[in-house]
Parts: C-alpha cells; sequence; structure tokens
C-alpha cells in the first residue's frame, strides 16, 4: 500500500507534465497571460493536484472520482496545447514533446483507476 502521494509514480509523471507545461508557456506573449498561458497552466496543475487529494481522502470511492477529474483536466490540457501550437503560439516540436507526456499520464491515470475499482468489487 502507498502511504504517500508524492510516492505515486503518475503523481510524479503528472509533476513532470505540469513542470514541462510551465516551462513551454514561459515564451508566450503577455498579452497571452490572462489566456491560454493561465488555461494550460491550471489544467496542468490540476492533474497532480487532483491525485494528491484523492489519495488523501477517506474512501477509494473519493480517490476514483478525484482521478476522473484528474483526467478530465489532463483532456482539457491537451486540448489547449493543440489550440495553442494551431494559432502558433507553440512550436510542433514543443507540442511533439508534451503529447507523449499526456498520453502517458493518460494510461497511467486509466490504470489506476481500474486497479481501485477492482478491490472495490472484492
Amino acid at each position: 500500500m502507498i502511504k504517500d502521494y508524492r510516492d505515486l509514480e503518475v503523481w510524479n509523471l503528472a509533476m513532470t507534465l505540469a513542470v514541462e507545461c510551465y516551462r513551454m508557456t514561459k515564451p508566450f506573449p503577455k498579452d497571452e497571460l490572462f489566456g491560454l498561458t493561465s488555461q494550460i497552466r491550471r489544467a496542468a496543475s490540476s492533474i497532480p493536484a487532483n491525485i494528491a487529494e484523492g489519495h488523501g481522502r477517506d474512501h477509494t470511492k473519493e480517490f476514483l472520482n478525484h482521478l476522473s477529474i484528474a483526467n478530465g483536466s489532463l483532456k482539457e490540457l491537451e486540448t489547449h496545447l493543440f489550440l495553442a501550437n494551431k494559432i502558433g503560439l507553440l512550436a510542433q516540436d514543443e507540442l511533439d514533446r508534451a503529447l507523449p507526456l499526456t498520453e502517458r499520464t493518460g494510461q497511467m491515470i486509466t490504470r489506476l483507476r481500474q486497479s481501485l475499482k477492482r478491490r472495490l468489487e472484492t
């Protein structure tokens, strides 16, 4: 049993993704500070935050709910990254570097959710 959310591989990967998103948005124009810059950063930071919050809850069902929210934030983040690329704020090579992180994070969230659901069934 993992006692600390910081020991979760998915949380660590989500933190890496969030840091990468902050790095990628740093050169965005100042007039985007309250637009895509903020949206990308908020969605990215929401992923590990919801994993941590869910882990800290008393019930597995609550953890599952927070993992679902984290997954929703992940899809929101991907959409913002695609948009930033399409309007010329994010270079293709930056997008190509971020997408494997989002894909892997999503896979890990899904596997953790499946594992927790099996635990509920037993």
